[in-house]
């Protein structure tokens, strides 16, 4: 950890691979073995502490955050000092050497840093990280564009890289109805947040202390029909990864007074129902009840954003900004950020 606190703020790296195996999009990625996505992690430094997976992706909590193999796609979340963007040269390598298969797309997200000064490099500056994603990348991504969307909150702004290749490009003009939302809390209520600290010598493991924690904060009701991995940490804060068919989410917590934070972030269909979405954040800001988030929607249409305002709102939320950007093979990607009332 830092001297100066705990970085909750993620680094998400979402990497698509394409090829002639007929199994990739049964299979595909899943086959990679585990030691190669153990060194894959050491070189981000970080690892595993619970998995699961289904007939459709697997699932891993890890160390600092997340990470999830489907059969094209990889994605991984990581916080504290990790140096996420160290993953994508030893990935290739391996997906390529023992799969066939090639990159197609790359996605990097995060928000602003609270800690900006303990980041290493590549991480030390979103130009630094942009500069390293660019070198790692093959020259057939050739569809790029990198932005920062700031907010009327100078500690909140929305870091985003893309890259794509041809094909995916054209795969991108079909109709995608997929969304993915990024939800980010800060200043949680410290009531709330005691709930995420282990008694000391409580001679729990992990897996029990997080299961606790997911079932008397009421994470466990977010989506009742997910298949939770969690894991709570020593001496506080907890990860959980949910599993609902093919579709992920996933909350992270840091707790401690000074630099609260929480995310939540999952992956839907516009066509859900409304109240569904709605529903859902509208139980996850109860379980933290944070002054700030902030929230970035992600999909080829601009839906989705106005269900974000009509879960939050109601909540005692205001928003205070909206920004909206366009990225290749990505779609469109809309930045929220609200605030408590009182403020």
């Amino acid at each position: 950890m830092a001297i100066s606190g705990f970085e909750g703020f993620e680094k998400r790296l979402e990497l698509h691979f394409s090829g002639d195996d007929p199994t990739t999009g049964i299979i595909g990625l899943r086959q990679l073995g585990f030691e190669y996505l153990e060194e894959v992690l050491h070189a981000v430094q970080c690892t595993v502490v619970s998995a699961v997976g289904n007939q459709y992706f697997d699932s891993y909590v890890l160390s600092e955050s997340s990470l999830f193999v489907y059969p094209s796609k990889i994605i991984i979340k990581t916080c504290g000092t990790t140096q996420l963007l160290k993953s994508i040269r030893p990935l290739q390598h391996f997906v390529f050497d023992h799969l066939g298969l090639t990159l197609s797309m790359c996605r990097y997200t995060r928000g602003s840093f609270i800690f900006p000064k303990s980041q290493p490099y590549p991480h030390t500056s979103f130009k630094d990280e942009v500069l390293y994603i660019e070198e790692c990348l093959p020259n057939h991504l050739c569809y790029r564009k990198a932005s920062v969307m700031p907010s009327k909150l100078s500690s909140h702004a929305w870091h985003i890289f893309s890259a794509s290749d041809e094909s995916h490009m054209v795969v991108q003009h079909l109709p995608d109805v997929l969304y993915t939302l990024e939800v980010c809390m800060t200043e949680l209520d410290r009531v709330l947040a005691r709930k995420f600290f282990r008694r000391p010598n409580d001679g729990k493991s992990g897996d029990m202390a997080g299961k606790e924690m997911t079932d008397i904060t009421g994470i466990g009701d977010i989506n009742p029909n997910a298949l939770i991995c969690d894991f709570g940490f020593d001496p506080c804060g907890y990860s959980m990864n949910g599993l609902d068919g093919d579709r992920y989410s996933t909350i992270h917590v840091t707790p401690e007074d000074g630099y609260s934070y929480a995310s939540f972030e999952c992956v839907g269909s516009i066509y859900d129902d409304c109240d569904d979405v709605v529903g859902m954040l509208h139980r996850v800001v109860q379980v933290f009840r944070p002054g700030t988030i902030s929230v970035s929607s992600t999909c080829t249409s601009h839906e989705m954003w106005t269900r974000v305002t009509k879960a939050l709102e109601p909540l005692g939320l205001k928003c205070r900004s909206c920004a909206v950007d366009e990225f290749p093979a990505v779609g469109s990607v809309v930045f929220q950020t609200f605030t408590a009332r009182r403020k």
